[in-house]
């Protein structure tokens, strides 16, 4: 039994295979056969595809452009104001008196000073030759002629004041007020006021005050007047001009609002 099986082998090992023998090569620019085309086609295995990484380009930083620093301006320093020192002085009364609203006897009469009283003196007239007193400690001052007073000091040490006049509540102001010029002298007119009766004053009934040039400074002038004109002289050489007021005088101790003189130029 053996023997046969082993004889069943060999035969079947010498049997020659069909299409045993290999297939020749394909000639040169030959194409190529079915059976070549039929072996199995490589599996294409997918391919990522790749993953693009995008690189953050970094933005510039901004650019600054350095201002220059203001420069500190120079504050300039005021300049100090001198303030004037004045004296106030004391003056004793060397006879009878009369104290008036304004420097000078154009003025009316204010009230009298009795010999040897002893007064405060708080201000002059621009040339020393009137003085405003004061009872010492007082409130109610009036002008003197400082001819009429012992001072004790220098007068022009006093401060040069102007004291407003007061008021009539009774009249209106001169009307029709104007000035001509011939040379140095200078003519003043007005319209007269009508008082009523009992409101006459001794004293003139209109007032002029002027500031007049006289020798080469302007000073101020008081004028009264019992006519509604006046004559003054007003020399040229003066580098302030000269100016001039009008006032209506009533003897309740009141004056008029004044009316400011159309003054005339130099010729």
């Amino acid at each position: 039994m053996q023997t046969v099986l082993l004889l069943i082998a060999v035969s079947a090992c010498s049997r020659p295979a069909e299409n045993s023998a290999a297939a020749p090569p394909p000639l040169a620019n030959e194409e190529p056969t079915q059976t070549q085309l039929s072996s199995p086609l490589q599996t294409d295995t997918e391919v990522p595809s790749p993953t693009i990484t995008q690189t953050a380009t970094p933005t510039p930083a901004p650019t600054f452009t350095e201002e220059p620093s203001p420069q500190p301006t120079a504050t300039l320093s005021p300049t100090p104001t001198v303030t004037p020192t004045y004296a106030i002085l004391r003056a004793e009364v060397l006879q009878r008196a009369n104290c008036r609203y304004g420097p000078g006897a154009p003025y009316l009469y204010k009230y009298g000073l009795v010999v040897g009283s002893n007064l405060e003196v708080i201000g002059c007239n621009d040339r020393g030759t009137w003085i405003l007193v004061r009872a010492i400690g007082g409130d109610n001052p009036c002008w003197v002629n400082a001819s009429l007073m012992e001072v004790q000091g220098d007068v022009m040490a006093v401060e040069p004041v102007y004291i407003d006049l007061p008021q009539s509540p009774y009249y209106a102001p001169p009307t029709g007020v104007s000035a001509a010029r011939s040379g140095s002298q200078v003519t003043i007119f007005w319209n007269p006021i009508s008082m009523r009766p009992g409101d006459e004053t001794a004293s003139p009934p209109y007032l002029v005050e002027a500031w007049l040039c006289q020798d080469g400074e302007v000073v101020f002038t008081p004028i009264g007047s019992y006519e509604t004109t006046v004559v003054i002289e007003d020399e040229p050489g003066c580098s302030e001009p000269s100016h001039g007021r009008v006032f209506g005088v009533e003897k309740h101790g009141g004056y008029t609002r004044w009316v400011e003189i159309p003054w005339p130029e130099h010729e």
